[in-house]
């Protein structure tokens, strides 16, 4: 369809310290033992989408995920990595590769999207209605551990929502969207805009996935303009939104409404009631009203359309930006999503590696994922975790609700919940951790107890 794809990788984030590293970009963390990129290199290959542009902050994660991607889809993808400065924002990235960008339609994906949500669809929604831009919303994952058995575990729960969303009422128009600071101020909602179509449905239950399709000519135009915009969600998306009704005049005799979004009546003209707009959302939508003047002929209105693509619930939608994300991502694609992970799980709901090795009278739970190599002495239980490859645990260890990455050695009689342990990581005999992060290749001292704490070398 002639759509170019652009993958916003990231770099190095500071909101996953300790999990990244200088080794371990953000597009390398491992979900269920692959690479979270992955997850959206799969994708936009099942959508046929293999002319890639694969952006990365800082110019050593671009050598190091370069090189995985060339090893790991020699011949299945066309990959071009760009390296832009670190700390741009997303806009900035796009900026920073807009000589790049040649496709009359550029799909734009985050690079920490895990996901079974079409690109395709989202693609082709875009051309359907001729938007400026279509984003993609999907419904709050849901947060938090989900074994109830475990001490201080708590059921599972929506996220907070962190956007509010006004849709038109066919759900295909985006006429407002609020995020992150913004919700903390009084709603204010264009005139013009509510006006013309006459009903808003606010939603504070969906979250933008960000994956876009935006048209390229618009993006650029945007991108120059605008100097100071660096987020595509905070920035551009939502200056589009506001700027769809151009002139703020609606046809058809229906009231003025000005910049600053005072009303101002046309008396020589008859008005549109909401019912009239509202009969015709099923025919044309309130941007194509706005194009013809009272007589029917076309009139030089400028508008542009914000269109939305809303994933039905059954799909699986969540991003790796934040730690807690990190962990529940991990859980659920060995567990209810674990489709998406690509492997065969067995008839007990887990997976493990036939060069894996289990002691005497150790046990491993549905949802769990034993890696290559890895090697678990005699009582031991694992429950709801994903275990590395080539790993070494000792005796009467017990691991819940957590992620242990590879090369990882724990000692005999540790006990593991709800933590994250990166690779290399040594935990000597009886250490207990919970709800921790340790960063790669630190040693936690023997019998040391942790709870809520960060363990990570200091860099260098």
């Amino acid at each position: 369809m002639d759509f170019q794809v652009v993958v916003l990788a990231g770099g190095f984030s500071k909101k996953l310290v300790p999990l990244v590293s200088k080794e371990v970009p953000k597009a390398l963390l491992p979900v269920a033992n692959r690479p979270v990129l992955s997850y959206v290199l799969d994708l936009l290959e099942q959508s046929n989408l293999k002319d890639l542009i694969v952006v990365v902050e800082g110019s050593d994660a671009a050598f190091r995920v370069g090189g995985w991607i060339s090893a790991a889809y020699l011949d299945r993808l066309h990959v071009d990595v760009a390296p832009v400065p670190e700390d741009i924002g997303t806009a900035g990235a796009l900026r920073a590769i807009s000589h790049h960008l040649t496709a009359r339609d550029i799909l734009v994906v985050s690079g920490d999207l895990v996901s079974d949500v079409p690109p395709g669809a989202v693609a082709a929604a875009h051309r359907r209605h001729d938007a400026v831009v279509t984003a993609t919303l999907c419904s709050n994952p849901v947060s938090g551990p989900a074994d109830s058995g475990s001490s201080g575990a708590k059921d599972k729960t929506k996220k907070p929502g962190r956007n509010i969303i006004g849709l038109d009422p066919s759900r295909q128009f985006l006429l407002h969207i609020a995020a992150g600071a913004e919700l903390e101020k009084d709603l204010r909602v264009q005139k013009s805009i509510l006006r013309a179509v006459g009903e808003m449905e606010l939603r504070a239950d969906l979250m933008d996935a960000h994956l876009y399709a935006i048209k390229r000519s618009v993006l650029l135009e945007v991108l120059d303009q605008k100097e100071t915009f660096q987020s595509i969600k905070k920035d551009v998306l939502p200056y589009l939104v506001r700027s769809q009704l151009k002139s703020e005049v609606l046809s058809n005799g229906a009231p003025q409404v000005e910049e600053n979004g005072n009303d101002k009546v046309n008396s020589q003209s008859k008005r549109i009631t909401q019912s009239q707009i509202l009969a015709n959302a099923s025919n044309r939508s309130f941007h194509e009203l706005y194009a013809f003047g009272p007589d029917g002929s076309a009139s030089a209105r400028r508008t542009h359309k914000c269109c939305v693509y809303i994933a039905n619930n059954n799909k699986y939608c969540a991003r790796l930006n934040s730690i807690q994300a990190f962990s529940d991502i991990n859980r659920d694609v060995t567990g209810e999503a674990n489709h998406l992970s690509g492997y065969s799980f067995s008839a007990h709901n887990n997976l493990i590696h036939p060069s894996a090795e289990l002691g005497s009278k150790t046990t491993v739970g549905p949802h769990c994922l034993l890696g290559e190599g890895s090697q678990m002495g005699d009582k031991c239980s694992v429950k709801r975790s994903v275990i590395g490859r080539h790993c070494r645990i000792g005796s009467s260890v017990k691991i819940v609700n957590s992620v242990v990455m590879d090369h990882v050695t724990i000692g005999d009689g540790c006990s593991v919940q709800g933590s994250v342990v990166c690779s290399n990581v040594q935990l000597q005999e009886r250490v207990t951790l919970k709800d921790c992060q340790v960063g790669a290749s630190y040693v936690v001292t023997a019998g040391s107890e942790y709870r809520g704490e960060s363990l990570a070398k200091k860099e260098k």
